[in-house]
């Protein structure tokens, strides 16, 4: 009986393992998103038209960018650098079809699939469900 319970303790103990890693995928906090952008009014009307972007404040971590990525489909990305904790460098600024970080690193992201562009990163951006109804976005999570 002594030798199966050391055997089991043994067995479990050899199974624990310790993960110290930090999920960087953490610093963006999940705050509610309720937007809605018609796209009739002249500040949201450039997204009528494929590959445009446009920034949303008070929305997201730091407001959001939405993109139209073509075929009637749009899509919304929080406008901080989710491999950074918030802080003024780690706001997102847009570059084209683009978005990069002001911090040192100068992290660079496609407002198209939110993917890092160049060096892979352990995060892509945090991204917010869009919905197209009529003339209206309706951005949420």
């Amino acid at each position: 009986m002594k030798k199966g319970l050391f055997m089991l303790s043994l067995l479990f103990l050899m199974n624990c393992g310790s993960d110290d890693r930090i999920n960087n995928c953490n610093f963006l906090l999940n705050v509610g998103v309720n937007a809605s952008l018609n796209l009739n009014l002249p500040e949201f009307s450039q997204l009528m038209f494929i590959s445009n972007s446009v920034y949303v404040a008070n929305q997201g971590n730091g407001g959001i960018y939405v993109t139209n990525v073509g075929n009637g489909n749009y899509r919304a990305w929080d406008a901080f650098d989710p491999n950074h904790a918030p802080s003024s460098c780690s706001f997102l600024q847009i570059d084209g079809v683009n978005v990069t970080c002001g911090c040192a690193d100068e992290n660079e992201y496609s407002l198209f699939t939110g993917q890092s562009i160049g060096d892979p990163l352990p995060c892509g951006l945090k991204e917010y469900r869009v919905t197209l109804s009529g003339n209206n976005l309706v951005i949420s999570n």
